[in-house]
């Protein structure tokens, strides 16, 4: 028996298993027929030699797999000390697997790669964000995300084999200029097809990137996070507002109860995939559809005028129809008693403003640009039309028949921990 043989049986499990496992020390002894004392020399000299490394059950949670890397040799080789009774996980680390492992084998898989060459299971990769937009847009794929994680799974049986893949859960990172990106660990992006690797290789984002720290919590941390995303927060405040418009017996303020399941929050109501133009323009008409269009008129139960006198140039009077926003302002202040008007002065104006832009695209041809500064206006304008749908609530929580009623307000909301990123 030498440090050779010990080493050569450990990488051939750790190659061959289905997850790259490392294998327990009780299984090297019973396949070498040596005991730990035996054997323990020559584990403290490949440690030294950065071509073996052990984890145990105190450590990570999971010794069975590599999931953020190894304690320092020293370390390693103090703790085997205290190891003889209890068991632990040995695995080759990558000074070794690179010099054995036949990379032909994992031509077409460069994530499976990256694993057979000792990776930790939970590093993450950055990617462009278009690289979503195969999913999101196909109706054969389940795309869901919140804009802090996601995940994809095919939907049909009438697609290739090659395309009948499924992501478990992605997240998003952020460099230094804050540029947006999507995040996936290893141990996800291995279960990719062959194909569907090396259409996220081809997208593969060089540079620091650090993961959005809920994702980070969640991932790899595996703890529940406290913050949900600006646009979570916006679709579960419609919802709590149409509970308080029921409460006031009135019917619902709004059409779509877009909050009402995760089913029912539009596809791609979310940051902008790709920072163009056109992917601009399409989100303030969703926007847009989500808030003025959203309206239902029943609600104000004709308690205001729905028509207004227009001057014309030629001196005649004209009856218009008043649209939806002018409505609920003239209801608000016809309804509500305030001595200070800002906050709903800003509410309706961060609404007016999402109207107004949306009119524009639809009546001019743009020419569709790239630029990064789209993904900032989207942010901007969203964050002024949840500020809006909050205060909104917050106006209609103070009505006497919801204040007695048992609606209460998730705690996130309550205490402002959203993310706008």
């Amino acid at each position: 028996m030498d440090k050779n043989t010990i080493l050569e049986e450990i990488t051939e499990f750790y190659l061959n298993s289905r997850d790259f496992n490392g294998i327990h020390s009780t299984e090297l002894s019973r396949r070498l027929g040596i005991g730990f004392r035996d054997s323990c020399d020559f584990l403290r000299e490949l440690i030294t030699e950065k071509k073996l490394g052990i984890l145990y059950e105190p450590q990570f949670g999971n010794p069975s797999i590599i999931q953020i890397g190894f304690k320092s040799e020293d370390r390693q080789i103090e703790r085997l000390n205290d190891l003889e009774k209890e068991p632990f996980c040995l695995y080759p680390r990558s000074a070794h697997l690179k010099e054995v492992v036949n990379r032909f084998e994992y031509a077409n898989e460069p994530y499976k790669l990256e694993l057979a060459l000792g990776c930790p299971q939970l590093d993450f990769r950055s990617f462009d964000l278009s690289v979503l937009e195969k999913y999101r847009n196909d109706p054969r794929y389940m795309y869901q995300t919140d804009d802090i994680k996601g995940h994809i799974c095919y939907d049909s049986e009438n697609m290739a084999e090659r395309d009948k893949t499924m992501l478990e859960s992605f997240g998003f990172s952020y460099n230094a200029d804050d540029d947006r990106a999507v995040a996936v660990v290893l141990r996800y992006l291995v279960r990719l097809s062959p194909e569907h690797q090396q259409i996220w290789k081809n997208k593969e984002l060089e540079g620091d990137f650090k993961l959005h720290p809920d994702y980070y919590l969640n991932a790899i941390r595996g703890q529940f996070r406290e913050h949900e995303s600006i646009f979570t927060a916006f679709v579960d405040e419609i919802h709590l507002i149409c509970q308080m418009t029921m409460a006031m017996q009135r019917p619902s303020l709004f059409h779509n109860n877009y909050g009402e399941s995760r089913e029912m929050r539009p596809k791609k109501f979310g940051f902008l995939i790709r920072p163009t133009l056109e992917e601009l323009n399409n989100f303030i008409h969703l926007l847009d559809k989500m808030i003025s269009e959203n309206i239902d008129k029943d609600f104000f139960q004709n308690e205001v005028s729905y028509e207004e006198e227009i001057q014309r140039k030629d001196g005649k009077i004209q009856i218009q129809q008043k649209g939806t926003l002018r409505i609920l302002d003239d209801w608000m202040r016809k309804s509500f008693r305030t001595n200070d008007w800002q906050s709903w002065d800003t509410a309706i104006k961060a609404f007016r403003k999402v109207r107004k832009i949306r009119q524009k695209p639809a009546h001019d041809i743009e020419r569709n640009v790239f630029d990064q500064k789209y993904f900032k206006e989207q942010r901007e304008l969203m964050i002024g039309a949840y500020n809006g749908m909050r205060i909104l609530r917050m106006i209609f929580e103070n009505h006497p028949m919801v204040r007695s009623s048992d609606l209460r307000i998730p705690e996130y909301l309550r205490e402002g921990k959203i993310r706008t990123r």
